[in-house]
């Protein structure tokens, strides 16, 4: 088939990736999103799939809506049989949807219909999964409600970020796109409506989602801090500044503290929540670069009566 593949942050680029190579589709041109101010200097820069598919060739798209004329006047020109959908970043309207014969078929990483939106592996590991995986699937006009080609799943391991997590899918989903798209080519693969039942919602985290809540059990403040590494970052506060929290670990013996109360040791720094303590592995204060928390807490010498998140 001829594609038109659409995807824009690093995730995507596996997928696109795998098409190149599959050497059994043409990836006409590539759709992406508009280039972003980034870094201190804050000077436009390309996607990451815009980049990759530069670097093979490949005519880049860039449209600043999707319904732009302009934008649907070349894909029509294009002519693509099927357009093959990561993380592209923007609602693409009816119109478009309807130019490609075969429909623009997203790899969307959860295993629908459960965490429809835009943060699914986040969302997964704040919820406590133990498995999660990717699907393909035919866009609608609704929320990642479309029928389904096809998923793989993935085992959520007791310290996955939800970087550690996507990168294992962003590569398991790779191959299964490649593998939707040949069975659609060939006419094997049907896509199956969704079950009505086992539907869940993940919005995107925002800055206060990823704010700890010290009365909460240890259990929910690990899965808050890894489902929101690396972004946005989970935080509190201390002496009225936001200090990130990077990486911590429950401590299951550790039931003197109370919520929000440290205890520094020579080498190591519990923090009391509503259940037992966690510990604090590596820590961000503003301004800072991560560090251990044992360093940090030598540096600014906490006091006794000093708590976080007050």
């Amino acid at each position: 088939m001829k594609l038109v593949f659409a995807g824009t942050p690093e995730v995507a680029v596996p997928a696109l990736d795998a098409l190149l190579a599959s050497g059994r589709h043409e990836v006409a041109a590539v759709v992406t999103r508009p280039d972003a101010p980034a870094g201190r200097g804050r000077r436009l820069v390309a996607s990451p799939v815009a980049e990759r598919a530069e670097e093979a060739g490949i005519e880049v798209l860039k449209p600043v809506k999707p319904r732009d004329p302009e934008f649907l006047d070349r894909l029509r020109e294009i002519g693509p049989d099927c357009c093959p959908v990561v993380a592209y970043g923007a609602l693409l309207p009816r119109v478009a949807l309807d130019i490609p014969a075969h429909g623009w078929v997203n790899l969307h990483f959860s295993l629908l219909p459960a965490w429809r939106g835009a943060a699914p592996v986040q969302h997964a590991i704040m919820a406590g999964d133990e498995i999660t995986g990717a699907s393909t699937f035919l866009i609608e006009e609704g929320l990642d409600s479309g029928p389904v080609y096809g998923t793989v799943t993935e085992t959520v391991r007791p310290t996955d970020t939800s970087g550690d997590l996507l990168t294992r899918l962003a590569f398991a989903g790779a191959g299964l796109l490649a593998a939707t798209m040949d069975g659609i080519e060939d006419g094997t693969l049907k896509a199956v409506p969704q079950p009505a039942d086992g539907v869940t919602i993940a919005p995107k985290i925002t800055v206060e989602d990823a704010r700890v809540d010290w009365s909460a059990p240890a259990l929910r403040i690990d899965r808050v801090v890894r489902g929101c590494t690396p972004a946005p970052g989970a935080w509190t506060t201390f002496r009225g500044e936001r200090l990130k929290l990077v990486q911590v670990a429950p401590v299951p013996d550790r039931t003197d503290l109370a919520p929000g109360q440290p205890a520094v040791g020579k080498n190591s720094v519990h923090v009391g929540t509503g259940s037992y303590a966690v510990e604090l592995l590596w820590v961000q204060a503003q301004g800072k670069k991560p560090m251990r928390a044992a360093d940090w807490a030598r540096g600014v010498r906490i006091a006794d009566g000093e708590t976080l998140g007050a």
